[in-house]
């Protein structure tokens, strides 16, 4: 499910920035100055935009990159992982003016009672960068 999820983002940022044409600038940027928090797996994230992809149209920006991030989630088993955990996920960010909205993928390890899984989220954020003119 997962994988066709990625091809689908994939094909759809390829598709737009084909289809756009001469309006449109397709980058590569370390840093975008968004923050996002957001559901995952029965806990929470917060993350800044890390390295990416990224195509801007007239006020719209999209992105698809590494999210370096801290994970918060409460862990009920014994003995107990820490509330807060850095995490490096992967997905898909879009942005209109100062509005962020953010499909992220996250890796969840193999334990001893659970097999590792990619977990899908959401997130909502603000892109800080366009405060300073």
């Amino acid at each position: 499910m997962f994988r066709a999820i990625g091809k689908l983002l994939i094909y759809v940022f390829i598709q737009s920035s084909i289809c756009i044409g001469q309006e449109s600038k397709v980058r590569v940027s370390a840093y975008e100055g968004v923050v996002v928090i957001g559901y995952v797996d029965n806990g929470g994230f917060s993350n800044f935009t890390g390295p990416n992809i990224n195509l801007t149209y007239k006020n719209s920006k999209f992105m698809l990159g590494a999210l370096p991030s801290l994970r918060y989630k409460k862990d009920n088993s014994t003995p107990k992982n820490s509330f807060v955990t850095p995490n490096l996920g992967i997905g898909f960010t879009y942005i209109y003016k100062l509005i962020a909205v953010q499909v992220p993928l996250y890796y969840n390890a193999k334990t001893a009672s659970q097999n590792g899984s990619w977990q899908i989220g959401i997130g909502l954020g603000l892109r800080l960068n366009k405060f300073k003119k």
